[in-house]
């Protein structure tokens, strides 16, 4: 079975690989981008992918959100794991000097109070992972080169931490989502079940909006979430997101939904995990 993360090792991602796929028989793929995660697996290539889609500081991985929502046909969401995350900063050495800080733009953001702080003058250049950050900075050693990523990426690059969990919030988690055809087995705690549809509402009833959501509460479904996407056509085109409580009725939410002209595309149904 090969599995798509993104990479390199030693991400956040890849340790939420390992977590939900610890069988060394079991081959985790590196990928470059959260893109190309999902290409890969639409490809075939992998049988299932791992990627990033909401941070409990900066919200949705928009890479992730909209990619599956207005460019993939049947990607679904087997299984969310919900990851703890600590930012470190790290470089070859402690004692240099930083005069760029690299890292993924959600990771630079959970960070930036910390590096205002103590490095207003640095440069603050975005990657598309923490790992990769990591390995660029191990990669070049007489630079002044820093990187904001997991405790397992300065092992596994040989850098050294310049300062620990410089989130800005102790409570920093990150939700994965397990994209696949079937549902994996995860020996992991199960915290819950919830299900993301995303909703395109006609502009010709007023109140959509409205009567969307009263349709949610008419069946009892709690809802955990609803993001406003914008549909990339033209300025003022909407699409929502919304995570809700699993219902086993979810076949007729859809359908009253659709009865009113409610466009809506499942974008899974998935137990969630905590790490």
């Amino acid at each position: 079975m090969k599995i798509g993360y993104l990479g390199p090792k030693a991400s956040f991602t890849y340790a939420t690989a390992k977590a939900a796929f610890p069988n060394p028989d079991q081959d985790l793929i590196a990928f470059d981008s959260i893109t190309e995660v999902i290409r890969r697996y639409e490809q075939g290539e992998v049988d299932f992918a791992i990627v990033p889609v909401e941070n409990s500081i900066e919200g949705s991985v928009h890479q992730t959100v909209d990619y599956l929502f207005l460019q993939a046909e049947q990607i679904r969401a087997q299984a969310e794991i919900v990851q703890p995350i600590k930012q470190q900063l790290m470089a070859t050495s402690a004692k240099g000097r930083i005069d760029k800080i690299l890292s993924h733009p959600q990771a630079i953001a959970q960070s930036f109070k910390y590096l205002q702080q103590h490095y207003p003058e640095a440069k603050l250049e975005t990657t598309d992972s923490t790992a990769y950050a990591a390995r660029f900075v191990a990669a070049h050693p007489d630079k002044p080169f820093a990187a904001i990523a997991p405790v397992a990426s300065s092992v596994e690059y040989g850098l050294t931490i310049v300062a620990r969990d410089i989130q800005e919030i102790d409570e920093n988690f990150t939700r994965f989502w397990i994209l696949g055809q079937t549902t994996p087995q995860i020996q992991l705690p199960v915290t819950d079940k919830k299900m993301t549809l995303a909703l395109t509402l006609p502009d010709n009833l007023p109140g959509a909006l409205y009567k969307a959501l009263q349709i949610f509460a008419d069946f009892g479904v709690n809802l955990t979430k609803i993001e406003s996407r914008p549909l990339k056509t033209v300025l003022g085109e909407y699409f929502f997101l919304i995570d809700a409580q699993y219902s086993d009725h979810h076949h007729y939410l859809i359908n009253a939904l659709e009865k009113l002209g409610i466009a809506v595309k499942k974008l899974g149904s998935y137990q969630v995990y905590r790490m």
